[in-house]
């Protein structure tokens, strides 16, 4: 997969809520902008 341009649309992916549930981008499509944001544990002290 190659890095996204601005503007460009994102690719259908499904990713699992806070609540463990599956959440598609595709359900969001024409309603809100999404953004997803992914956050690596770094275990260690801050």
């Amino acid at each position: 997969m190659s890095a996204l341009r601005w503007g460009q649309a994102a690719p259908g992916f499904s990713l699992p809520s806070t609540l463990g549930r599956p959440v598609s981008l595709e359900e969001f499509k024409g309603r809100v902008d999404v953004v997803v944001a992914f956050y690596c544990y770094d275990w260690g002290g801050i």
